[in-house]
């Protein structure tokens, strides 16, 4: 006991009999189960040898190069300057959460089901507020050293307290964690907590407590972090390149979650600041992996030799998840957004019909919900459910919510539908913004003025014709390119006036909603509300869709959601497509079966192919 006082020996010793005794309580009628949903339902029974969307054989080997195309918290994507990728500060690389493992992975086949990793299984007590993770002997970090379940309880808490403020939203009904011992967790939940919060908590990483014992976790930092994952750190070049090797001995390998993914030795991310500029990367094969988003570019360049000799493939793979919301946020924090009649006008000014068909060779359709393409989202009259929980609001919200819900207008394609023009004309005199010596001013009579924020050449395109309807509304408008780290910076103070954002939720969203639309996120420096949103209506309607108890209540709370969402006016909507457009360079392999359903399943499910890697060589 050298370096223990008695004290502090009798307060560790109280600390876990109390951890202990909560470990036992309430579990009288608690089973054990290997997988845990939203609702309930597992695809996978306890003994399942594999996911059904893997090849189990597939072959370990290669590099598999890429620019990416998802990320988390505060990753970046043109660009990084840090390897901590779950706090705010600075911007970290791509793909850091394939460095550490968690409690739980989700089945990409199933809409929420998550099943265990770190953790053989979990008893929920009879009320759900507790949950006991037993976690699997023999596991360990990248340095050898054992992990524990203190070093879960630890990670879980200092998220919950240090994290990126998108993760501490997400904790909020997370009470904490603490270790019974070195194999046993304890995780706590508040009352009417959200049914997706143990989902989250069960998917996020875990860290070395010793290794943070030394460290401050809440600093950017290019330090490797000592991970627990599939993958780790290899060579990197900040702003350039990140290569993450596959550690070969891992203890997860072979388990029924792992068994045929992770398949190849080396993933590298590159990162470009420009689309045109990485196209050109990817034809010239400094990357093997390109998924495409430019329309132009799939449409118009996609015909370069290696493509017309086959050395290079194409495919369109189906997107069955929800495609989300994509478009140009308006900050209602802002005096000069404030009235819905303004924003409903700047709707009304963009002309998306001309802009598909000239500018991205009518590849997309419109954009109208924060649910597109799934069955959260609202169609036609309400429901007698839905009227149901909207009508204690019905002083509280347009009447539109109680007809069809607000659809964005279509032109006629020309690029100057007058009549359109004409409709916001007296939206904005309507709203009080009228025109003083030809231009609109501000009911202060200041001049109005909109700055659309933007770090991608790409989209410059996009804004111009939209830019040029404005100004005949008599609205100065203009774009401010920023690099990324600039931008970054500037939304998560929200000192913008619009900007581009994108995002999609599950089949079954939950407390993540409350990030985007929350009053309280409204007010949270680097949250996702970017609009500012600050509704109480739409408050209480996320707590109802937080709380249903059957998949049925959750898609007549969110289409209710929807309707109230969509009546603010909070975006001028973009535009989606419900697939995947992707090229690589034929050197790789998939599984017979495809792709699974929630998710693209690539790198994850592929693997590298040396015998076509080798032809491909021969043909230069």
């Amino acid at each position: 006991m050298s370096g223990l006082t008695r004290r502090t020996f009798l307060t560790i010793t109280a600390g876990a009999a109390g951890a202990a005794a909560l470990a036992q309580a309430g579990f009288a009628n608690a089973r054990e189960t290997h997988g845990i949903s939203a609702f309930g339902d597992l695809k996978y029974p306890p003994d399942f040898p594999h996911f059904d969307y893997v090849n189990p054989d597939a072959p370990k080997g290669g590099t598999f190069s890429l620019v990416g195309t998802n990320r988390q918290f505060n990753q970046n994507f043109l660009t990084f300057n840090s390897l901590n990728s779950y706090i705010l500060r600075g911007d970290a690389a791509l793909g850091m959460e394939r460095t550490f493992a968690s409690l739980m992975v989700s089945a990409a086949d199933e809409p929420d089901s998550m099943y265990g990793l770190a953790a053989r299984s979990v008893q929920i007590s009879d009320d759900g507020l507790v949950y006991r993770f037993a976690l699997r002997p023999g596991l360990t970090f990248h340095d050898g050293t054992i992990l524990t379940a203190h070093d879960s309880a630890f990670s879980l808490n200092i998220l919950k307290e240090k994290g990126h403020p998108i993760i501490q939203a997400l904790l909020r009904e997370f009470d904490g964690a603490e270790a019974v011992d070195d194999q046993t967790l304890v995780a706590r939940f508040k009352q009417k907590r959200g049914r997706d919060v143990p989902l989250f908590v069960a998917g996020l990483p875990i860290f070395s407590r010793t290794y943070y014992s030394t460290r401050p976790f809440e600093e950017s930092s290019l330090d490797i972090p000592l991970g627990s994952g599939p993958y780790r750190v290899g060579r990197f070049e900040p702003g350039r390149f990140i290569e993450y090797e596959r550690v070969k001995d891992w203890w997860g390998a072979r388990l029924p979650v792992q068994r045929g993914l992770h398949n190849f030795d080396v993933i590298r991310y590159e990162f470009y600041r420009d689309r045109d500029v990485a196209f050109e990367g990817f034809t010239g094969r400094n990357y093997t992996f390109r998924e495409e988003f430019t329309s132009r570019i799939w449409a118009t360049r996609y015909n370069f030799p290696a493509i017309r000799d086959g050395r290079v493939k194409q495919d369109i793979l189906k997107d069955e998840t929800p495609s989300g919301a994509q478009g140009w946020f308006l900050n209602t924090r802002r005096p000069k957004f404030q009235s819905p009649k303004l924003r409903e006008a700047l709707i009304y000014a963009f002309d998306f019909e001309w802009t598909n068909r000239s500018i991205m060779y009518g590849s997309y359709e419109r954009t109208h919900s924060v649910f597109q393409n799934s069955d959260l989202m609202a169609n036609g009259k309400p429901s007698a459910d839905e009227l149901k929980l909207l009508e204690p609001f019905r002083s509280k919200v347009p009447d539109e919510v109680f007809g069809e819900p607000f659809v964005p207008p279509v032109s006629d394609g020309s690029g100057n539908d007058r009549a359109l023009l004409r409709h916001a004309t007296r939206l904005l005199n309507e709203a009080g913004y009228p025109v003083k010596d030809g231009k609109r001013v501000t009911p202060r009579g200041e001049r109005l003025t909109i700055e659309f924020l933007l770090d991608e050449p790409g989209f410059q395109a996009h804004h111009m014709p939209y830019i040029k309807n404005l100004a005949v509304l008599g609205i100065d408008a203009n774009v401010r390119m920023v690099d990324p780290v600039q931008l970054k910076s500037r939304t998560n103070e929200f000192d913008f006036d619009v900007v581009i954002q994108r995002f999609g939720f599950s089949t079954a969203p939950g407390e993540s909603l409350r990030s985007y639309f929350s009053s309280q996120a409204a007010g949270i420096k680097g949250s996702q509300n970017l609009a500012g949103i600050s509704d109480p209506v739409i408050d209480a309607l996320i707590d109802r869709i937080v709380a249903a108890p059957t998949r049925p209540d959750l898609v007549t709370a969110c289409r209710a959601l929807d309707r109230v969402i969509r009546s603010g006016r909070y975006w001028v909507p973009h535009w989606y497509k419900a697939s995947h457009w992707i090229a690589y360079w034929d050197m790789f392999d998939r599984p017979a079966q495809g792709k699974p359903k929630y998710a693209r399943g690539i790198p994850e499910t592929w693997w590298y192919d040396p015998a076509k890697a080798a032809q491909l060589e021969r043909r230069g």
